[in-house]
C-alpha cells in the first residue's frame, strides 16, 4: 500500500484511494494555499516543490576571462580539438544561463500574482510578460540543448554561433526588447490618446476618452482580434504589441493596461466563451447608444457583441450592472487558460478528439491495453507543446490552488507525459477537494496509474517481465 502524505495538510476525514494513496476529503484552506505555490517548471520535467532561485547564481556562469587567462583560449582555439571542447563548454554554460532565467520569470510571475499583494496592484503586462519570458527561454533552452547535440554528433560542423548575451530575466530580449522596454510601449500608447485628446481640445468627458483610445488602438496601431487563434504567438502580450495580432483577451488586457494610464478604470466580466470590458459608468446607456452602426461598447468589445450565437450578444445597458466583476487575477487566469487550450490541441494534433479526461470515461472497463506486455497505451502527444501546456497549468495553479478541475487537469497532463509519480500525487490531492462523485470517477484511475508507476520503477531497475499485483 502506498501511502501520500501531504505536508502541511490538515485531515478532518480521510479517503481511503482503492491502490493504496490516503487522501483527504476537506482540508484546510490555508493549509491548501501553501499547497498551491508548490507548482513550478523545472528542467527535468517533474511536478513538484517550486524551489526558489538563487540570487547571483549566474554571475559566476556569465565571467569572461581576463589578461593572459583570455590569450590562452585565444591559442587553444585554434586547435581543432580544443575548439571543440571551448564550444561545448560555452553551449553548457548557456544552457546553464536559460536554466536560471527559466526558474527566475517563475519566481518574478509568482511574485507579482503574490495573495500577499492587493488585486489592484497587480500589473497584468508585467505578469504576462513574465509568462512569455518563460516560455521563450524554454524554447531557446530546447534549441540550445539541440544545437549542442548535432555539434556532438558531428564533430565536423562549426560551433552554434554565440547568442545574443544576457543572464537575466529582465534582460531577456522578446522579439527585439525587453519586459521593461515592452512595458514603456504601453508608455507609448497611452501617450498617443494624450495627444489625439489635445488635438481635438477635449476635456475629460468619458465618451470622448474612448473614442481616443479606439482610433489609436483599433486605427492607428492597427490592433485587430482574432476569434479563433491558431498561432500560439497571438496569446503572447509582447507578440501583440508588436504585430497587432492578438486573441480577444489580451487585446481586452491592452485596453485595460491602456486606460489605466490615463487614470481611467477599465472593468470585465466573462460572459460564455467571451471576456467585455467597460468602464463603470453611472449612465450605462450611453455605452450602447449606435453611431455611425456601431456601439461605442461594441467597438471596444468587438464582433462578438453583434453575434447571435454568443452570449455577449444579450448583454445590455441593464444586464451589464448584473456581471460579476473579474479580478487582475482572474483576468490573468483567463490568459493562462486559453494557453492550456491551444497548447493542448497543438500537442494532442495526432491525436483527433483526444481530450484530457480521456482515459476517464472508459476507466471502469477492462483495460486490455494495460494488461499486455508492451505495457499501458498512453497515446503519443508532442512534447514541447504538452510541456508547455503543463507549465501554464503550473502557474494557473498558482493563481487558483483550490481548483479541483484544473488540477486534475494538471494531473492527466502529466500522465500523458509519462510522469506517473506526480500524476498520481496530483489527482490525489484532486480527489481530496473534488465533489464525491468526482472523485468516485478518479479512485479507480488512480489506481491504475499507481501500479503504472510500479512497473515504470521496476522496468528501470532493469528488472524483466511484468510486475505481479496480487
Amino acid at each position: 500500500m502506498l501511502c501520500l502524505s501531504l505536508h502541511g495538510l490538515n485531515y478532518q476525514q480521510t479517503r481511503t484511494v482503492f491502490g493504496g494513496v490516503n487522501v483527504s476529503s476537506t482540508a484546510m484552506p490555508k493549509a491548501m494555499a501553501s499547497l498551491g505555490s508548490c507548482s513550478r517548471y523545472e528542467f527535468d520535467g517533474c511536478g513538484g516543490i517550486w524551489s526558489g532561485f538563487g540570487k547571483g547564481k549566474w554571475n559566476n556562469l556569465t565571467a569572461t576571462t581576463t589578461g593572459n587567462a583570455a590569450l590562452k583560449k585565444r591559442r587553444l582555439g585554434n586547435l581543432p580539438l580544443c575548439s571543440s571542447a571551448l564550444a561545448e563548454s560555452r553551449n553548457s554554460s548557456r544552457a546553464d544561463i536559460y536554466k536560471e532565467v527559466l526558474e527566475a520569470a517563475r519566481e518574478r510571475f509568482t511574485q507579482e500574482i503574490s495573495f500577499q499583494s492587493k488585486d489592484k496592484d497587480i500589473s497584468l503586462a508585467k505578469a504576462l510578460l513574465y509568462v512569455a519570458a518563460e516560455d521563450e527561454v524554454f524554447l531557446a533552452l530546447n534549441r540550445e540543448m539541440d544545437a549542442c547535440s548535432l555539434h556532438n554528433e558531428r564533430r565536423d560542423l562549426s560551433s552554434p554561433s554565440d547568442a545574443e548575451e544576457w543572464d537575466y530575466v529582465e534582460a531577456m530580449p522578446l522579439a527585439g526588447k525587453n519586459i521593461s522596454e515592452w512595458l514603456s510601449e504601453l508608455d507609448a500608447i497611452a501617450k498617443e490618446v494624450e495627444a489625439e485628446l489635445v488635438s481635438r481640445d477635449i476635456g475629460c468627458d468619458l465618451v470622448e476618452v474612448l473614442e481616443a483610445v479606439n482610433k489609436v488602438l483599433f486605427e492607428l496601431r492597427g490592433f485587430k482580434r482574432s476569434s479563433i487563434v491558431t498561432d500560439s504567438k497571438c496569446s503572447y502580450l509582447h507578440f501583440v504589441l508588436s504585430s497587432g495580432c492578438s486573441s480577444a483577451i489580451l487585446l481586452s488586457i491592452i485596453y485595460i493596461e491602456v486606460c489605466r494610464r490615463l487614470n481611467l478604470t477599465i472593468v470585465g466580466s466573462r460572459v460564455g466563451e467571451d471576456f467585455l470590458i467597460w468602464p463603470p459608468t453611472g449612465n450605462p446607456e450611453e455605452l450602447f447608444k449606435v453611431t455611425s452602426g456601431h456601439s461605442l461598447f461594441g467597438v471596444v468589445n468587438g464582433k462578438c457583441v453583434d453575434d447571435p450565437r454568443s452570449k455577449a450578444s444579450d448583454i445590455n445597458s441593464n444586464s451589464l450592472l448584473g456581471l460579476d466583476i473579474a479580478t487582475n487575477r482572474d483576468i490573468i487566469g483567463i490568459a493562462l487558460a486559453n494557453l492550456i487550450r491551444l497548447y493542448w490541441k497543438r500537442a494532442s494534433r495526432k491525436n483527433y478528439g483526444l481530450m484530457l479526461t480521456s482515459p476517464l470515461r472508459s476507466v471502469h472497463k477492462v483495460d486490455e491495453n494495460f494488461n499486455k506486455n508492451d505495457g499501458p497505451n498512453v497515446p503519443l502527444l508532442r512534447p514541447q507543446e504538452l510541456r508547455l501546456a503543463i507549465m501554464a497549468s503550473q502557474r494557473l495553479l498558482i493563481l487558483q490552488p483550490h481548483n479541483w478541475s484544473m488540477r486534475r487537469d494538471y494531473g492527466m497532463m502529466l500522465y500523458y507525459s509519462r510522469e506517473y509519480e506526480e500524476a498520481v500525487q496530483e489527482l490525489s490531492i484532486c480527489m481530496a477537494f473534488a465533489p464525491e462523485e468526482e472523485a468516485e470517477v478518479l479512485e479507480p484511475f488512480v489506481e491504475k496509474l499507481h501500479l503504472m508507476r510500479l512497473e515504470s520503477s521496476w522496468k528501470s531497475l532493469g528488472q524483466k517481465g511484468r510486475l505481479a499485483v496480487p
